[in-house]
């Protein structure tokens, strides 16, 4: 579940396909990104605790809880506080920082256990190699279904009936052009980012459609390749309530985006 919420601390990745699309600010879509992302990521961690009847008061629990959102919360005060330049200079500083950490860490730690980083490097390469071999049925199985709901023309007709449906209800449309982005989502990333660049090329990369759709496209992981990856390594057939719940996880963080990109661009 942790893993299909996917907590984006810096979606370097999305602010890449902005500036290639050639928004005016390609970093204006972090802070909507982390609120999106840590709020599913809660909600799926909160879900599941009640599911398993994990004690919410847990010590460890609400002190990772509480951490995370102190980080969070400081970190969006600290970039509101920033002018455009200011943001985009401090979040690719930040993103290089943490990737760059990331490895010193890893290699210190090995120092200290005296680990062969090396050949703990070359073990790791071929047991992710036989991990890959043993998922292609699971991933092959996933990408059929996708391609086959996306050649039915039903995201077409989904996109258009919720249109309607809102401009009804006498409701703010604009975030409907991004929903086959966040329907998109749980099923393919490649093909909910495809949908995501084809909103920016057109409508432009600043159009709030595409800013709602890079919030989405930040919010979570793509929760049906994850479960084909982790359980089919390990060869888990009965899934039990993973996929619900972290399909509520997927719900909740698109409803955040939407609701991140309204309070920061509407």
């Amino acid at each position: 579940i942790l893993n299909a919420s996917g907590l984006c601390f810096i979606p370097i990745g999305i602010m890449m396909y902005r500036a290639q699309a050639g928004a005016a600010n390609p970093t204006d879509v972090f802070l909507p990104i982390l609120l999106a992302t840590f709020i599913s990521t809660l909600t799926g961690i909160v879900a599941m605790c009640i599911k398993q009847r994990i004690p919410l008061m847990d010590r460890v629990l609400i002190s990772w809880l509480l951490g995370l959102g102190a980080i969070i919360g400081a970190t969006v005060y600290a970039f509101s506080q920033m002018d455009k330049s200011s943001v985009e200079l401090y979040s690719t500083f930040i993103a290089n920082l943490l990737l760059f950490s990331v490895i010193i860490i890893f290699i210190i730690a090995g120092m200290r256990k005296r680990i062969n980083m090396y050949d703990a490097f070359i073990e790791g390469a071929r047991e992710g190699f036989k991990t890959a071999v043993l998922i292609i049925p699971y991933l092959v199985a996933i990408l059929v279904a996708i391609g086959m709901f996306r050649a039915s023309g039903a995201m077409e007709y989904i996109t258009h009936g919720m249109t309607s449906a809102v401009a009804w209800m006498g409701f703010d449309s604009g975030w409907v052009e991004a929903l086959p982005t966040a329907l998109m989502k749980p099923l393919s990333g490649s093909g909910s980012r495809g949908l995501m660049v084809d909103l920016m090329n057109t409508h432009g990369a600043d159009a709030f459609c595409s800013r709602v759709a890079a919030a989405i496209q930040g919010s979570t992981d793509t929760t049906f390749y994850i479960l084909a990856v982790y359980f089919g390594s390990v060869g888990v057939v009965k899934t039990r309530y993973a996929v619900p719940y972290a399909l509520l996880a997927d719900i909740t963080g698109s409803i955040a985006g939407i609701a991140a990109a309204y309070l920061f661009f509407a």
